[in-house]
């Protein structure tokens, strides 16, 4: 498809929907074990359910908006730089690596779908705050996206920074949800004790956006563009939200 489109940003819609498939999958390939009747039980099916609605939402807000702008500049410069065979070297620095970026990732919620019944006195606990903290990920990253949609689509803002609503508190309230959504899955996999080996899904993905390609990859050029980036990093948080510091 990327090839046929000219356009690799292809794999920004495949991400969340590779992510909901992951899922699904791993929920139809549960089978019981140890006597155990219940599985995936609760938790198994919270997961999935969050995961699929999840990964579907962002597939499309990506489509939606990729479909109306140029392509990334960073696949363009990757692409750029890629002298020699450039699919081959797309496919596997972009495709098959975030292929296995997703694998691991969604190791909780694979994880989640093994063991029915409570494991531990407080995990019953530890699912629902895994539920609460995924809901909290969830509405910044909706909304956060829609308030920078709006933003962007009025003529007068061309060229403006988004100052107002969550985009007040944190330079990136999608990148943060995005984060407190794997969080919140590892603590429903946490149900069940094995789900507690799965720490380092959550912490790559938080690495990723905060550290790794997305915010310092975003932000790399966005000064040139607009001038008034460089005020507003200096006054609003990078990742976690924060009041913003005052003169």
């Amino acid at each position: 498809m990327a090839r046929v489109r000219n356009r690799y940003d292809t794999i920004d819609t495949a991400w969340g929907a590779g992510f909901a498939l992951i899922a699904v999958c791993a929920l139809a390939l549960v089978r019981p074990v140890s006597g155990d009747s219940e599985q995936p039980g609760v938790a198994g099916w919270l997961a999935t359910v969050l995961t699929v609605v999840w990964g579907v939402r962002l597939a499309l807000h990506l489509h939606l908006r990729n479909r109306t702008k140029p392509e990334d500049p960073r696949y363009r410069e990757m692409l750029a730089k890629a002298r020699r065979f450039p699919a081959g070297r797309m496919y596997f620095r972009v495709y098959l690596t975030q292929a296995l970026v997703m694998w691991f990732v969604a190791l909780p919620v694979q994880l989640a779908q093994f063991g029915g019944s409570a494991r531990y006195p407080l995990s019953a606990a530890v699912l629902w705050a895994g539920v609460f903290v995924w809901l909290v990920g969830f509405a910044f990253e909706t909304v956060g996206d829609e308030q920078l949609r709006r933003f962007r689509n009025r003529p007068e803002n061309s060229g403006a920074v988004l100052r107002t609503g969550l985009w007040r508190y944190t330079r990136h309230p999608n990148y943060f949800g995005d984060a407190c959504v794997w969080w919140g899955l590892y603590l429903i996999a946490c149900h069940h004790q094995v789900g507690v080996l799965t720490l380092l899904s959550p912490v790559l993905m938080t690495w990723l956006l905060a550290r790794g390609s997305g915010k310092p990859l975003l932000e790399r050029d966005i000064v040139e563009r607009r001038p008034d980036y460089a005020d507003y990093v200096r006054r609003t948080s990078g990742f976690v939200p924060w009041p913003p510091k005052r003169d």
